[in-house]
């Protein structure tokens, strides 16, 4: 431990050090994030449908893809209960990761939803 002073010189080595250390499966934080990842894919779909019949144009279309992203990671975060270290190595996995790959997705069915009920 950094700035840890050891004045009697021992060498012994406690077992409460290893219980600070969080531990993580990697196939369970991997799944984990298939599920986020998935979710998200999911959001920006059905929200570019909604942005499409809602007829939404230009920057308030964007605005309303990153106010769905918003609402999808508090979701997560209260799927999770909240706890977002038990079951993620950081809060950026729940809160940032893939808002900006579900975004080519959003403007894919954002246009098309839009074409079909406003256009045709």
């Amino acid at each position: 431990m950094p700035g840890h002073d050891n004045s009697n010189g021992s060498s012994e080595k406690s077992s409460s050090g290893m219980d600070d250390l969080p531990t993580f499966n990697a196939e369970n934080v991997q799944n984990n994030m298939k599920v986020i990842l998935y979710s998200r894919t999911f959001m920006a779909i059905i929200g570019g449908v909604i942005a499409g019949i809602l007829g939404l144009t230009s920057l308030t279309g964007f605005i309303f893809y990153f106010l769905v992203m918003a609402i999808t990671s508090v979701a997560l975060t209260a799927k999770a209960k909240f706890s977002i270290h038990s079951y993620f190595d950081s809060w950026n996995r729940v809160m940032i990761d893939g808002v900006f790959g579900g975004l080519m997705s959003f403007v894919l069915f954002w246009t098309f939803a839009y074409d079909i009920v406003h256009i045709f």
